[in-house]
């Protein structure tokens, strides 16, 4: 399997950020996600546009994904596709991400918007290539093997 991890974030509503994105599912596997977890136990990323990084030879990220500092670029090559890529800094490891409903409005993330994020452990380097599977169907029956996998949800701690 190319794909390891599987962490599922949702623009909760009632959230005072607007940027604010919260895990409501995962496989809670992948220790660099794990350890950004609050003293009581949650996890939430920040996601919004990209402010802060310079392009110079390479691509400027589309979106930034952060929480006290940057974690990953994300780069959204095709607007026909409900996918992104990126990956964690400070790894050779890769994202996917899967999302819906995720426009921007009045600068923040619309509530109901839910960015699924797969991980593909030392693939850094072939983050475009598994891009282009993921849009060709190619990696459906992983990401649905780590969706089953869920060890832990919002509404029940215990099970998926």
């Amino acid at each position: 399997m190319i794909l390891t991890d599987y962490y599922r974030f949702e623009k909760l509503p009632n959230q005072r950020s607007k940027l604010r994105i919260d895990c409501t599912a995962s496989t809670g596997s992948y220790d660099p996600l794990e350890t950004l977890k609050n003293k009581d136990g949650d996890l939430f990323l920040y996601i919004g546009d990209n402010t802060h990084t310079k392009a110079g030879r390479e691509r400027k990220a589309d979106l930034v994904l952060s929480r006290t500092t940057h974690i990953s670029s994300v780069y959204n090559p095709d607007l026909n596709f409900p996918y992104w890529y990126g990956d964690m800094k400070g790894t050779t490891d890769a994202f996917l991400f899967v999302h819906q409903n995720t426009e921007f409005i009045n600068g923040g993330i619309q509530v109901g918007a839910v960015i699924e994020l797969f991980v593909a452990r030392g693939q850094r380097n072939n983050r475009s290539q598994l891009y282009n599977t993921l849009s060709d169907g190619g990696l459906d029956e992983e990401m649905n093997a780590l969706r089953i996998q869920v060890t832990k949800t919002v509404t029940n701690p215990e099970k998926p």
